[in-house]
């Protein structure tokens, strides 16, 4: 991610608004690959979430990032909620992966315009490791939640 700073380009953090997130590992490390770590790190999502007043929408863990989509709060801000999130899983599972970096320096996200794009952002988020082919039926893919299903 060379160019990653165009990623913030026109960036904004609209209350209330629906947004799907991408995550990436450091170097696309595969650090989400055990069962413990990923129940880590959905506590910590879920933890942060509550706290923050964030609507967890969908999740999927993938190996090497997670893909999230969220509905803002008015009082957390976008950067505000990956910064959080971001930094307490750091701290979390820094001594399980050998204090190595966890994370690329940026994220991509992504406004939700309309109801029809958020049902088809929740739907591609969990199908994800079809996609990837880490399994062949959505059922069999442990790391994953979604609200509509």
């Amino acid at each position: 991610m060379h160019k990653s700073h165009l990623l913030r380009k026109g960036r904004v953090s609209i209350p209330h608004h629906y947004y799907s997130i991408t995550l990436v590992t450091y170097k696309r490390t595969p650090y989400f690959s055990s069962l413990a770590i990923n129940r880590l790190v959905t506590k910590q999502l879920v933890e942060r979430c509550e706290k923050l007043l964030i609507d967890l929408i969908a999740f999927v863990i993938m190996p090497d990032h997670i893909h999230l989509l969220i509905q803002l709060s008015t009082t957390t801000t976008l950067s505000d909620f990956i910064r959080s999130f971001k930094g307490t899983l750091t701290s979390i599972l820094r001594p399980l992966i050998n204090n190595q970096r966890l994370w690329q320096r940026d994220y991509y996200d992504h406004m939700i315009r309309n109801e029809t794009e958020l049902l088809h952002n929740a739907r591609c988020i969990v199908a994800n490791p079809l996609r990837a082919k880490l399994v062949q039926k959505i059922g069999q893919y442990p790391y994953w939640w979604c609200k509509y299903l």
